[in-house]
């Protein structure tokens, strides 16, 4: 009976076992793949593929910059094959190999990738930027996708108002391109006139099949100003806003009522018809820029005094003018006081009318070269004191390398100045002896004391700033001996002496105390030199 039972299983499962075998003979699909060639781009990306089969599969990549997902599986499956981005510039090829795990059967499949290309690429065909803009807000960015090194190529026209910044170029990863941040700066345009210029991105060295990329800046054009009333009340509100004053405006007044404004009246002298209505004096106080006096105020034409006192953070600034205000030749009486100027251009001798500059406060390491007595004929003030970008009082103890401070030896020539009447260099980091003029060849002579009832001691010795009324060196690093041609100087009671000549402080840099060894205890040497003679009646006290 058991064994009938047995004999009976068996053949069931036979039965069975027929069953299946010819259900999967009648479904068995073909072990295939819809394609056996892929082109990868070479940034590479994600690329389907449909692979057939009745039975289970493995799938293996010959290099590691292919992947298939899924790698394996017990029927057909739709796969991707995922390609990474090439770092080389030239192609590469690899294999996909498709493997059934029961007939043994395997499907290649074949995987090409071109390089890059050597290629500077930007979307930015053309940059329009504004005439004007505040000094932090002029600047735009241009992204550039590249896998060479290149220079920025501006033409020389433009390179007054444009300038980039080449950031580092890091080619890590071989061809593959990057995106690069080129940052532009520009300038203000001042003229009425739109300005364009084309940027070239230049492959740097060589590099086969690069182009050069180009793209175009367009600056639109400033408003014209014309000479006259009109054009100043629009000149001074554009340098307003452009040098962001403090004080407000009121434009919507006459410009007559304006603090910062002095007009022409018929009473002035120099008036002339022509000056009716427009604007001869303007003083600019408290402001903050970076950068020289703005274009709008050459429209200025008939302006004879300018003053532009306390730019915020001033120290922190080596500036110079610029060009514009070398253009008003009717200037007389010119302030930049605490602006953060370091230097003078050539173009300020154009302003040969000055008659008195203020120039104190900013941060000059010498006196500039522009000033001579040639150069400015007419001038006869001259302030440059407290020169300082910071307090310095041991010279030779410092840490600085750079004072940026007025400094250095006593400036001779401006000792041979004969019209200045008004000299102001205290509070700088002058340093050493006050020049003694002993060779100075221009000398008084006897008749110099008979025209100006000066005591006949004085002939032959150096007639150093005949004129001067105002001279003041004081909180200088000055030492030695005072010469003589400031203790008997006709004029030195008026300078006040002993608050503005004498007195110094700290020590030079070789290490010298500032003080001066022959300092009088009062005037009465000076009194009695003196004694008699009718200019100086007024400092003298009897017997």
């Amino acid at each position: 009976m058991l064994k009938k039972i047995l004999n009976i299983i068996v053949a069931a499962i036979c039965i069975v076992l027929c069953l299946v075998a010819c259900r999967q003979k009648s479904g068995e699909l073909p072990f295939a793949v819809d394609q056996t060639e892929i082109t990868a781009l070479s940034e590479g990306g994600g690329y389907n593929l449909v692979l057939a089969s009745s039975q289970a599969w493995t799938a293996e990549c010959d290099h590691p910059w292919i992947s298939v997902s899924p790698a394996n599986g017990p029927a057909s499956a739709e796969c991707v094959v995922r390609v990474d981005s090439t770092v080389s510039s030239t192609a590469r090829q690899g294999l996909i190999r498709f493997h059934n795990r029961v007939t043994g059967d395997d499907i290649d499949v074949k995987v090409s990738q071109d390089g890059y290309g050597y290629d500077i690429h930007t979307s930015e065909d053309k940059i329009n930027i504004k005439h004007f803009d505040y000094a932090e807000d002029r600047k735009f960015e241009v992204k550039v996708r590249a896998n060479v090194p290149f220079d920025v190529v501006i033409p020389v026209t433009a390179r007054k108002w444009l300038s980039c910044e080449i950031p580092e170029f890091n080619f890590d990863r071989g061809a593959r391109p990057r995106e690069l941040t080129l940052k532009f700066s520009w300038g203000v345009n001042s003229i009425p006139m739109e300005r364009e210029c084309e940027i070239e991105l230049q492959p740097r060295g060589s590099w086969e099949g690069a182009k050069v990329c180009r793209f175009s800046v367009a600056q639109s054009a400033a408003p014209e100003i014309t000479i006259g009333h009109d054009g100043d009340s629009l000149a001074i509100i554009s340098l307003a806003r452009s040098i962001v004053l403090t004080q407000e405006i009121p434009s919507g007044e006459s410009m007559s009522n304006w603090d910062i404004v002095k007009m022409w009246e018929e009473t002035d002298p120099g008036y002339t018809p022509e000056k009716k209505g427009r604007v001869r004096a303007v003083t600019f106080n408290m402001f903050s820029t970076t950068e020289g006096i703005p274009y709008e105020v050459q429209y200025l034409t008939e302006v004879e005094e300018l003053r532009f006192f306390s730019n915020v953070n001033s120290f922190l600034y080596d500036m110079d003018p610029g060009e514009y205000i070398c253009k008003l030749e009717n200037l007389k009486k010119l302030t930049i006081s605490a602006y953060g100027l370091s230097q003078l251009p050539e173009e300020f001798t154009n302003l040969r009318k000055l008659e008195w500059l203020d120039i104190s406060s900013n941060n000059f390491a010498s006196i500039p070269s522009v000033l001579t007595p040639e150069n400015f004929p007419n001038l006869h003030a001259l302030l440059i004191n407290t020169c300082q970008r910071g307090y310095v009082l041991d010279l030779s103890n410092t840490v600085h390398k750079d004072l940026a401070g007025l400094k250095g030896p006593f400036p001779r020539r401006l000792l041979e100045w004969e019209k200045l009447d008004t000299l102001r260099l205290s509070v700088n980091y002058l340093e050493g002896e006050m020049p003694d003029m002993l060779d100075y060849e221009v000398k008084y002579t006897e008749e110099d004391c008979q025209t100006l009832n000066l005591p006949p001691a004085l002939v032959g010795t150096p007639k150093v700033l005949p004129n001067a009324k105002y001279f003041a060196f004081n909180l200088n690093r000055l030492y030695g001996n005072l010469p003589d041609w400031v203790l008997y100087h006709p004029n030195l009671t008026s300078w006040g002496p002993y608050a503005l000549c004498y007195p110094q402080e700290g020590r030079a840099s070789n290490g010298t105390a500032a003080f001066f060894n022959n300092v009088p205890v009062n005037l009465d040497y000076y009194w009695d030199f003196y004694k008699g003679y009718k200019e100086h009646e007024d400092i003298y006290i009897g017997d």
